[in-house]
């Protein structure tokens, strides 16, 4: 059962009797990200059948008082062919606000089956009207300027961003899976935080190469929302530069940051009405300052820098600037390094609260991380306060403050500031964290589990003398949705999910341990990599092409690649082997992939198989990034050449045609993550893809012998 501070959004009970075994209940949503009383809400629930043979069964929806069904009776009888799915769908209403569970159960022949168990928070009624746009925003005053961290990740071509929250549908927002760029979105958010005394927001912006003329990744949330918004002049805004990818995000030299970058920040920024300034200067906030000592080559070429960036913005008609760094801990040598650097200020993006905190912890670690902060001394703060934290993969400790604790930590803090020195501006205003940070686990805008809660403790708590007032959504008026590229892009690989589930086998398929094998072989022409173990866990090409390889057809790898839809079964938890045939004419590659499945947000999961300082090289991390062991000798030219590497809890192996060419200790489980397995490169699209041919992948959840490897070798050694 997975519970979410005493709700339980999808509670699956694992089989137990034979004569069900294959049934499970795989999704039991509503049909809307959020609730109202006395409004239709539809709820579908699936169900699978994993087995070979068919199966008749009946689906039950269990009501609580005050829920009402609308439609279609609440048990339906259905048969389920062999591997085959079958959605039930029903029509309630709640009839007061407040939180209601419906519970789900299948039944097949006499012995029981999966249940599952749906708890929604139910939001108060409203009328609903036709509205020809969104009622202007009625900002709430404060006495203190309240700013959010904004993290614009959610761009309608990137709705893998979203896979985090699918694991947790109760922090589904308030505007469904959204595309960040529609400028109604930006307006929906400017009047949610301004009616509720947020009076700015901490753009992230990534640099998407740095040594030239800017360019951006994640720019649409400003650029396409905010400044095409019809209420943007009303939202001040400040950016967080993410200088953390280290080559690409930070600046080449001195010359880099006064000709290109502080350019750009002063002319598309800092010269906008909205873009906050105190004193009449603008506030930069930089994740990674002490990168830049790298970057500019000492700690003295950055404060030679950061005093140039002061003065060019007095030449753009302003009296400075404002340079905040962020941190998120004590240690004392770090601080000093921040004020020798030229900081005015340390900030922190989130706080670290360890070992899976209560709510009351996780109030105290905060308040204690301020106070001691404030005794240091070193370097004048603005505070920061968090909501939560999961990481992106549920990893590391994992805590959730709700909305009336969250609002005592806010009180708290308020009071801590109001004994700040009144010329820092630290004294006069507070950081939230997070806006929406929906997969990492921090998030304020209103959403599935708690709704408004945590901008009504924002309001209570900052705005002075609130006048009364109604949070409307975007059904409330007629609007939206903004959820559209996102269910095309569900209805698209819904559609393709079913080819790459095609069961089809090639030769022995029923070698021990064999998860998945992707042999490339079907028609040139056709976009399906299938799985020939007889998993069903094909893959879709993208942007690749197939050649003649060492049996049958191979994948050309020169930037496509081969990308296999998430499954658990991609995940063996205590031991693999990754095998593979290649051929390149390319020698000395550095930092290629032929099989990964280790990403950002999971450095310390997964495995991969690739080509590192132009060696065989087989990763299985423990920690970010570890546990790279490469071959002694380089990587063969002009000929095919079969590797492998094997982990077995303990141990691991990689091989070259059959030889042991390296071993590494590497204590412990493999770390599961919930990414695809891509074959040819590191990502799709990327560019530390393998050049060459790629042929014969299989992954086993076992440690394959030597002389198994070596077999394998022998099978098509030419």
């Amino acid at each position: 059962m997975r519970s979410c501070h005493g709700i339980a959004w999808l509670v699956f009970i694992v089989c137990v009797c034979s004569s069900w075994a294959d049934i499970s209940i795989s999704r039991f949503e509503p049909d809307r990200p959020i609730f109202r009383a006395q409004r239709v809400v539809g709820v579908s629930l699936v169900v699978e059948n994993t087995g070979d043979t068919p199966v008749s069964a009946e689906v039950s929806l269990v009501l609580q008082e005050g829920v009402h069904l609308k439609d279609a009776p609440s048990a339906q009888s259905l048969t389920l062919d062999a591997r085959s799915k079958r959605e039930v769908t029903w029509s309630v209403e709640f009839d007061v606000p407040g939180t209601f569970a419906l519970a789900a159960a299948v039944r097949a022949g006499n012995a029981g089956g999966p249940t599952a168990t749906l708890t929604l928070n139910v939001l108060p009624p409203v009328e609903v009207q036709k509205l020809p746009y969104i009622p202007d925003p009625v900002p709430v005053k404060t006495e203190i300027l309240v700013g959010a961290h904004n993290c614009p990740l959610w761009e309608a071509d990137k709705p893998n961003m979203w896979a985090q929250v699918l694991k947790h549908p109760e922090r589904t927002p308030a505007l469904g899976f959204y595309s960040q760029e529609n400028p109604e979105v930006a307006d929906w958010e400017t009047k949610w935080a301004v009616e509720h005394g947020v009076n700015f927001f901490i753009y992230c912006w990534y640099r998407a190469s740095q040594g030239g003329p800017i360019e951006m990744n994640f720019s649409s949330a400003i650029h396409d929302a905010l400044f095409k918004s019809k209420f943007g002049d009303i939202m001040n805004f400040t950016i967080m530069w993410e200088n953390q990818s280290r080559g690409r995000a930070g600046v080449s030299d001195e010359k880099d940051l006064m000709g290109n970058l502080l350019p750009f920040w002063i002319e598309n920024y800092f010269k906008r009405s909205n873009y906050l300034k105190i004193d009449n200067k603008p506030l930069l906030f930089i994740y990674r300052p002490e990168f830049l000592i790298d970057d500019l080559g000492s700690e003295e070429n950055v404060v030679k820098a950061f005093d140039l960036m002061r003065q060019a913005c007095k030449d753009a008609g302003f009296d400075g600037l404002y340079i905040l760094g962020e941190y998120r801990g004590l240690d004392a040598e770090h601080l000093k390094l921040m004020r020798r650097i030229g900081l005015d200020y340390t900030f922190a993006y989130v706080w670290y609260v360890p070992d899976n905190p209560t709510p009351a912890k996780a109030i105290e670690a905060q308040v204690d991380y301020i106070t001691k902060t404030q005794q240091i001394g070193i370097i004048p703060q603005v505070v920061t306060v968090s909501q939560a934290w999961s990481g992106w993969h549920d990893e590391g400790t994992i805590w959730k403050i709700p909305p009336d604790d969250f609002k005592t930590l806010l009180g708290k803090a308020k009071d801590i500031i109001a004994t700040f020195p009144a010329t820092e501006l630290g004294s006069k205003m507070l950081l939230l964290d997070n806006w929406n940070e929906w997969s990492e686990g921090h998030y304020l805008a209103p959403y599935r589990e708690y709704g408004f809660g945590y901008l009504d403790a924002v309001r209570e708590v900052f705005a002075t003398m609130p006048p009364p007032h109604v949070d409307l959504l975007p059904e409330d008026i007629g609007m939206g949705p903004y959820d559209t590229a996102y269910k095309e892009h569900v209805a698209r690989e819904q559609a393709l999910k079913g080819q790459l589930a095609k069961h089809v086998i090639k030769g022995d398929t029923q070698e021990p341990g064999l998860i998945g094998w992707w042999a490339f072989d079907e028609d040139l022409e056709s976009p399906i990599a299938m799985d020939y173990s007889g998993h069903c866990l094909g893959g879709k090409l993208q942007n690749a092409r197939r050649t003649q390889g060492i049996d049958g057809n191979a994948l050309v790898c020169e930037g496509g690649s081969v990308e296999v839809p998430n499954d658990p079964r991609l995940s063996p938890k205590t031991a693999l082997t990754v095998e593979c045939w290649v051929k390149t004419d390319v020698a000395g590659q550095q930092n290629t992939w032929c099989v990964n499945r280790v990403f950002g947000g999971g450095t310390s999961t997964g495995y991969r198989l690739g080509v590192l300082d132009g060696k065989p090289c087989f990763e299985v991390p423990l920690t970010d990034w570890s546990h790279h062991l490469t071959a002694k000798e380089p990587l063969p030219t002009g000929r095919w050449v079969h590797l492998a590497g094997t982990f077995d809890g303990q141990m691991l192996r990689i091989y070259v045609d059959g030889e042991e060419e390296g071993v590494m200790e590497r204590p412990g489980p493999v770390h599961p993550n919930a990414f695809p397995l891509v074959l040819g490169n590191f990502a799709v699209g990327h560019q530390s893809h393998f050049e060459g041919l790629l042929d014969e992948v299989r992954l086993y959840d076992r440690a394959l012998s030597q002389d198994e490897v070596r077999t394998h070798f022998l099978q098509f050694k030419k």
